[in-house]
């Protein structure tokens, strides 16, 4: 099982993450049963590895998921930096007690990986996004994305 300290996942998250030429084409969702997803990996700077992972409900358009996963050398398990959930489900932190309902962002932390816990089991409400196309901006700017220039077109998202 991987464990990671607080300032590893920091450095991850900040690592620049270029993302490919063609990445609308990339995280465009896939339609399977029940649902859509996409999984893509990228190439860190520094050479490490990360898959982002990106699922949404067909039944419920605010159940859905951004993930930003880190795979380290010759593993081939995923750990979770962060994920950003729609508005579809109640979270409870378990350490705070704090519990809400809404949109969320989850984030990988040393004291939930101590509990023995899904490492990314903290996770704290948002406001700035409120759609999976949103989302996933969100999670490109602040976990150090580098979106190539784009050609303008009438496409208004970017899936």
């Amino acid at each position: 099982m991987i464990r990671l300290s607080d300032t590893e996942i920091t450095n991850l998250i900040a690592e620049v993450k270029p993302l490919p030429e063609n990445y609308k084409s990339v995280i465009r969702l896939k339609h399977k049963k029940g649902h859509s997803e996409r999984d893509f990996d990228v190439l860190g700077v520094d050479g490490h590895d990360f898959r982002v992972i990106l699922r949404q409900s067909h039944a419920n358009i605010l159940d859905f998921s951004a993930i930003l996963a880190y795979r380290p050398i010759r593993s081939s398990e995923l750990f979770i930096l962060r994920r950003y959930n729609g508005r579809s489900h109640e979270h409870t932190n378990s350490i705070e007690g704090n519990t809400f309902y809404g949109f969320h962002i989850h984030q990988a932390t040393e004291r939930y990986q101590e509990l023995g816990s899904q490492p990314e089991s903290y996770a704290e409400p948002s406001d700035n996004y409120d759609s999976i196309d949103k989302a996933i901006e969100r999670m490109f700017t602040e976990c150090s994305f580098i979106i190539p220039p784009q050609i303008p077109s009438n496409q208004g998202t970017l899936l």
